[in-house]
């Protein structure tokens, strides 16, 4: 598979974190689908951690290596590092300052986690956890969950300073096999239009990640189609990225992403450099 225009992927798993392979072996693979830039995402809650996030201590021996495959590979492709920074209120923020000792390139604001005074949970690991999790903390309220998982969106969008806002409707990837909500709902895409405004207001740039195409059978990107049609008519940047955990996804379903793009209204796509934002011809 070839990127065709698509010269860089800056969403990116590595061991660090819950990814397959090591650093070095996805910068071969990117390096193979001849992509010009690759860009590190470990998943991030500085100062904490979880089983999947990058442990504390590691932060500093991910950014050696990151930093030290920058120069080994400098004449062939541009490496970036950053991190996939989760927000978690009273627990983590995605912000620069809090990174500032790591001196990242960019930052993926996300959010994987909702929840309440009865606990927190992870919205796209497990089909149980995401149905227990609603039951235990919204009494099976799904519309609720699902408010809840776009309003602390759009706090993060609010309390944040980061480059790139990740998978934004992250709550569709375990709906396509539990059904939960019909994304034609009026409040669904109420809470779509309040986030879209929120994401124009932060400034940041907006991914279409194929991940959940390649891992989890949603049939297309992230954002939905709905979605990305708001970004568009508010002038949202957007970036494509294929939220790698393997070589072999690289660049999974880029040449769909494109087309998504542009059937949206889009013609360029954004990549982040050196403090500057570059864009591309789709």
């Amino acid at each position: 598979m070839k990127t065709k225009s698509i010269i860089a992927n800056l969403h990116t798993h590595t061991v660090f974190c819950d990814g397959k392979a090591s650093a070095e072996e996805m910068v071969q693979a990117a390096m193979q689908e001849q992509l010009l830039v690759l860009g590190f995402s470990a998943h991030s809650m500085y100062p904490f951690s979880s089983d999947w996030h990058l442990e504390v201590r590691a932060h500093e021996s991910y950014c050696a290596e990151i930093r030290r495959l920058q120069l080994a590979y400098a004449d062939k492709i541009r490496i970036l590092l950053g991190f996939e920074a989760d927000y978690v209120p009273g627990l983590c923020i995605p912000r620069f300052d809090c990174y500032e000792r790591f001196a990242p390139d960019y930052l993926i604001g996300s959010v994987h986690y909702i929840g309440n005074e009865k606990g927190i949970f992870t919205v796209d690991n497990t089909a149980e956890e995401l149905v227990s999790g609603i039951r235990r903390c919204y009494n099976d309220n799904v519309k609720e969950a699902v408010c809840d998982y776009f309003a602390r969106e759009r706090e993060m969008l609010n309390r944040g300073d980061f480059t790139i806002l990740g998978h934004p409707d992250l709550m569709r990837k375990l709906n396509v096999k539990l059904h939960l909500f019909d994304e034609t709902d009026s409040w669904y895409r109420r809470a779509v239009d309040e986030t879209a405004q929120a994401i124009a207001k932060a400034g940041v740039i907006a991914e279409i990640n194929t991940g959940g195409m390649v891992r989890a059978g949603v049939p297309t990107p992230y954002p939905s189609s709905y979605f990305l049609s708001k970004l568009h008519e508010l002038n949202v940047p957007i970036t494509i990225s294929s939220d790698a955990h393997s070589p072999e996804y690289i660049v999974a379903q880029f040449d769909v992403a494109r087309q998504y793009a542009k059937a949206a209204g889009y013609t360029e796509y954004a990549v982040p450099l050196a403090g500057t934002v570059t864009f591309y011809s789709l």
